[in-house]
């Protein structure tokens, strides 16, 4: 019985410590509700703010976000750090930071595909060739960007799948931009007979696709026309004209009112697009009693 009152004096003095700890600390225990309290309202509406005043640093979407998320992260770490202090546990920061370094290597080796594509993002959110509207195409996926995250690339495809494609695949391939110039070439690969008379077939063909080619003041666009060489069935040759385009939608229907408007012209100066012709040739007489047999 004596050694069950002794560990039973011994709770009671601990859980008297405790408590008159917990008075003591009362005060700054709802010092810290308040700061906590307060210091998500003021973040919640500092949000606003600092998206715009993220603009001003770059016309970038993406880095934008980057440093308005780097802002709101920062200033939750402050509030963090304040209400430790306020607690007294300013020696726990310590602490914690100090095993966050030996956490930090061990984490990192085992998430080294999502740390590099963590980084890739803020790379990619700094300098990158394309921006979120763009239209590009990335590791065999074209289409426009929908969102540039820490983590992947999102693409809206032309016919409508959305494709997340991480930022490290997309960092180190290449990445064709539709939409940094501004103008895009239209190429429509055709062919005509061999009667054709090739000086009147270019002429006519520059003419059809010259109202709706490009004709910027500073910088010449001429419609070209090339022929490439002698087909089976035709001689083909490529036109090209330059456009500028508002989204790749428009690009494509001008593309498709070239086609059209070539074989308007074709058809009225009566210029001949050959379909694709075979020769059979019956003259082997082996060849021929071969099938019979």
């Amino acid at each position: 019985m004596e050694s069950w009152t002794q560990v039973w004096e011994l709770l009671s003095e601990k859980l008297n410590a405790w408590f008159d700890k917990l008075v003591l600390s009362l005060p700054n225990i709802i010092l810290a509700i308040v700061l906590l309290i307060a210091g998500l309202f003021i973040i919640r509406m500092l949000k606003g703010k600092i998206s715009k005043a993220s603009t001003r640093i770059s016309s970038k979407v993406a880095l934008q976000r980057l440093v308005a998320n780097m802002i709101r992260v920062a200033l939750f770490i402050l509030l963090l750090i304040l209400i430790l202090a306020v607690l007294g546990l300013s020696k726990s920061v310590t602490t914690i930071l100090a095993s966050a370094g030996v956490m930090g290597l061990a984490v990192g080796l085992a998430l080294q595909d999502p740390l590099m594509n963590f980084f890739s993002g803020v790379i990619m959110s700094v300098k990158t060739s394309f921006n979120i509207g763009d239209f590009i195409e990335s590791n065999g996926h074209i289409g426009s960007v929908q969102n540039i995250s820490l983590r992947n690339t999102q693409i809206r495809t032309l016919t409508g799948e959305e494709v997340s494609i991480p930022n490290k695949m997309v960092l180190q391939n290449a990445v064709k931009n539709m939409s940094t110039n501004g103008t895009r070439r239209v190429d429509i690969v055709c062919g005509v007979g061999y009667s054709s008379n090739l000086r009147i077939v270019k002429e006519v063909a520059m003419k059809a696709v010259d109202p709706i080619a490009y004709k910027a003041e500073t910088i010449a666009r001429p419609v070209e026309f090339i022929f490439t060489g002698f087909g089976d069935s035709a001689i083909n040759f490529q036109l090209r004209f330059w456009t500028n385009p508002d989204n790749v939608w428009q690009f494509l229907e001008l593309k498709s009112e070239g086609i059209m408007r070539l074989k308007e012209a074709f058809d009225q100066e009566e210029i001949n697009i050959p379909f694709p012709i075979r020769t059979i040739d019956f003259s082997n007489p082996l060849a021929l009693n071969k099938d019979k047999v």
